[in-house]
């Protein structure tokens, strides 16, 4: 097991790995930007080591000083959570040339499966169902004339894409070139990588993801799904587990294909399949993330496994020591994503200083956060404040307790999406969990 390990992200999932490392009495470094200086996962490490200005480009994504962070410290792993350089295959890579352990799959796996025209071939190949579409599209002429093969409405989606971005809904001939190049550009800026290819656009569906772990011992485990339906602009605001609209045989089913998936691709660690699922029952490979999900409590809650401690267990080569056979789930969990927007002016994001704050507490209620009384939120990374988990024996009781943990959060001097949750919890299709991926553009949130 490793003595030592450095938290190559910010925020609460930083607090996070930084509180599972400390009870499993391993040393954690914590890396910062200049404007995360007094933020908590600083102080909650064991040491520190500045890496930069504020943008991410200079700081958190500048991996040559992540790196001499590491190798100064004697950091034998690092643990790069979500977003940032979690999926970059080079930061893999080069982590396992400086003998750095990498907490997630291999660089080979992350180029793979972060191709999502490849990833859908291989899943394809492994008998995985996936949606109808083409493969990489060229040029817009080119993407005109697979329009014309798939039909409308369809989805121009970038290759590299990720977090809703470089992906454009086309209604008509009209609209495939300027959202050919609309998709191109913004994958181009954000990821570096411009290659796109088309789906049929399926409406309305669900949007069910699969957890699972995998460890270096060919053991897979699938941890059950988990229900993110409840979307804007294709970023998940609550999810819940298990899915109010998944049978136990289409459980079953979807359980089997995540784990025929990993298995045809040698899948090493923690990693997410997502899949749509028609009025039908029918459901379609979407996306392998390989990494750490925002979303990752609410399993965690279900299943009483930790996943950031088997993240690292499995990253130092210790086998699984439970089966498939041992997932049993007997609870329902929700997660409210807290972020610090304005849903009144158009999600506006929201930054200032901290003036009061007040976490609920109580039996399975859980709040991941890096906020404390008097820190200044930074207008530099994403929105996120907190998320918000509660457990119970029924959905039902699931719904109140959260209603009841929501009444009792108090974040004062920033504007955030508490309330918003709250609307949701009480609106008709979510009570009856029927909710789809459209549902707040048609309940009429800017989308």
């Amino acid at each position: 097991m490793f003595s030592k390990l450095l938290i190559a992200n910010r925020g609460e999932i930083a607090v996070r790995i930084i509180r599972a490392c400390k009870e499993m009495g391993i040393s954690t470094v914590a890396v910062y930007s200049e404007a995360d200086r007094d933020a908590l996962h600083v102080s909650l490490a064991d040491e520190s080591v500045c890496i930069g200005p504020a943008r991410v480009q200079d700081s958190y994504l500048n991996m040559a000083a992540i790196l001499s962070a590491a190798a100064a410290t004697g950091a034998q792993a690092i643990h790069p959570g979500y977003g940032l350089l979690s999926e970059n295959a080079r930061f893999a890579e080069l982590c396992k040339e400086c003998r750095i352990a990498f907490i997630g799959p291999d660089s080979r796996l992350i180029s793979l499966l972060g191709d999502k025209e490849r990833a859908r071939d291989t899943m394809q190949k492994a008998g995985v169902p996936v949606v109808p579409g083409a493969g990489l599209v060229p040029d817009g002429e080119t993407a005109q004339k697979e329009a014309e093969a798939i039909g409308f409405p369809l989805l121009i989606k970038a290759r590299a894409g990720g977090g809703g971005r470089g992906i454009r809904l086309v209604r008509s001939m009209e609209e495939v070139l300027p959202a050919f190049s609309a998709a191109y550009a913004e994958a181009q800026s954000a990821f570096g990588d411009g290659a796109c290819y088309m789906e049929k656009f399926l409406s309305p569906v669900k949007h069910i993801e699969m957890q699972i772990l995998c460890d270096q011992h060919g053991n897979v485990v699938c941890l059950g799904e988990r229900e993110c339906s409840m979307q804007r602009k294709n970023q998940k605001l609550l999810e819940e587990s298990p899915s109010p609209a998944v049978s136990p045989q289409l459980r079953e089913k979807m359980m089997e294909a995540s784990v025929r998936a990993a298995k045809a691709v040698g899948y090493q660690n923690a990693g997410t399949i997502e899949y749509l699922v028609d009025r039908e029952g029918n459901f379609y490979f979407m996306e392998m993330n390989t990494r750490l999900q925002v979303e990752h409590p609410v399993t965690e809650m279900v299943t009483d496994i930790d996943l950031v401690k088997w993240q690292i267990r499995i990253a130092a080569g210790l086998p699984l020591d439970f089966s498939q056979k041992d997932i049993s789930i007997s609870s329902h969990a929700i997660e409210c994503r807290i972020n610090a927007e304005d849903p009144e002016h158009n999600f506006t994001p929201s930054c200032g200083k901290i003036s009061l704050l007040h976490i609920p507490g109580g039996p399975w209620v859980r709040f991941d956060t890096a906020l404390y009384q008097e820190y200044s939120v930074p207008p530099f990374y994403d929105s996120m404040l907190g998320k918000l988990i509660v457990r119970a024996k029924t959905r039902e009781e699931a719904i109140r307790k959260m209603q009841a943990a929501l009444c009792e959060l108090v974040i004062e001097g920033v504007h955030h999406t508490a309330e918003l949750q709250m609307d949701l919890l009480s609106e008709e299709a979510f009570l009856q969990g029927t909710y789809t991926t459209d549902f707040l553009s048609k309940r009429g949130v800017s989308c």
